[in-house]
């Protein structure tokens, strides 16, 4: 029988695989060496197998089929935090993450500001992904003291038109809202490659033909009285080449203002906006790297 490197290289090429090898053994704990190499070799993703992912400081627990955390999600929640540190709140804000998942987005927010200033929620429609939420929100130690920061994970679909009504605990308004929705249109979905098809939730991958139906939620809930805060953030992932379709559905139900942040790979990649009322003449919209509110 072939060595474990020779059936990963043989899939993976020889230095992926041995790095893939080295952190398998150091996970054996989990299942046998063997096994999970036959796993990767079938082309499910290491993250499961391994049952974590890195996610900034933190390290999440993952399990099929809740949606892995990526690193573009894991760059754009970075510098939200770092926006929000820089903008003044005499109050502890309330934030709200859609199509939860994991937990990830609203944890590292979490973990990367200062403790007692935030009080999270998430909301999923998937039992299994608000389950494991609720896990990382232990592991973490974000789940419950009130000292520090909190999470609180619910089950609930966005879609819903009673969303805003529904009495999930949670508590509005909020001051932040983060989504990392659905965004895979048809035509992309059935492009997808096998590790992401057979292993990843299509309910948390496709965002309707073209990609756009949560962002359409989203965009009502931010222009629903009394669901946000006065001078509320919303960021959003976006897919490729749909940041300024994600835009232009914001601007057509509230006046608000917008930014573009780009990736680490130069995509256009989280769509920002503030609904503070402004004076339509001082509007401004950004596409660039710049994390803080137009002056």
């Amino acid at each position: 029988m072939a060595s474990s490197f020779s059936r990963l290289a043989a899939t993976l090429g020889r230095r992926q695989a041995a790095l893939e090898l080295r952190w398998l053994k150091a996970a054996q704990v989990h299942a046998p060496l063997e096994e999970m190499v036959s796993r990767r070799v079938a082309g499910e993703p290491l993250q499961y197998i391994l049952e974590t992912q890195p996610f900034g400081p933190l390290t999440l627990k993952t399990r099929a089929p809740t949606l892995i955390p990526r690193p573009e999600t894991e760059d754009w929640t970075i510098r939200l935090a770092e926006l929000l540190k820089n903008t003044s709140s005499k109050r502890r804000r309330k934030v709200l993450d859609l199509g939860t998942g994991s937990g990830c987005i609203p944890l590292l927010l979490c973990e990367l500001l200062p403790q007692g200033t935030l009080t999270t929620f998430g909301v999923d429609q998937s039992l299994l992904a608000v389950q494991l939420a609720r896990e990382n929100a232990e592991l973490t130690g974000f789940s419950t003291d009130e000292q520090r920061n909190t999470f609180s994970a619910f089950q609930a679909s966005f879609l819903d038109p009673l969303f805003p009504q529904l009495h999930l605990g949670l508590e509005p308004p909020f001051d932040v809202l983060t989504s990392n929705p659905p965004y895979i249109s048809w035509n992309e979905y059935l492009r997808l490659p096998n590790s992401v098809l057979n292993y990843e939730d299509p309910k948390a991958l496709f965002g309707g033909p073209d990609g756009l139906d949560f962002y359409r939620a989203i965009a009502r809930l931010a222009a629903t009285r009394g669901f946000l805060s006065p001078d509320a953030v919303v960021a959003v992932e976006v897919g490729d080449g749909q940041a300024q379709q994600v835009e232009e559905i914001f601007h057509s139900v509230a006046r608000v203002n917008s930014v573009i942040w780009l990736d680490p790979w130069d995509k256009q990649r989280t769509v920002v906006v503030w609904l503070q009322p402004v004076d339509a003449s001082h509007s401004r919209r950004f596409i660039s790297g710049e994390s803080g509110y137009p002056q």
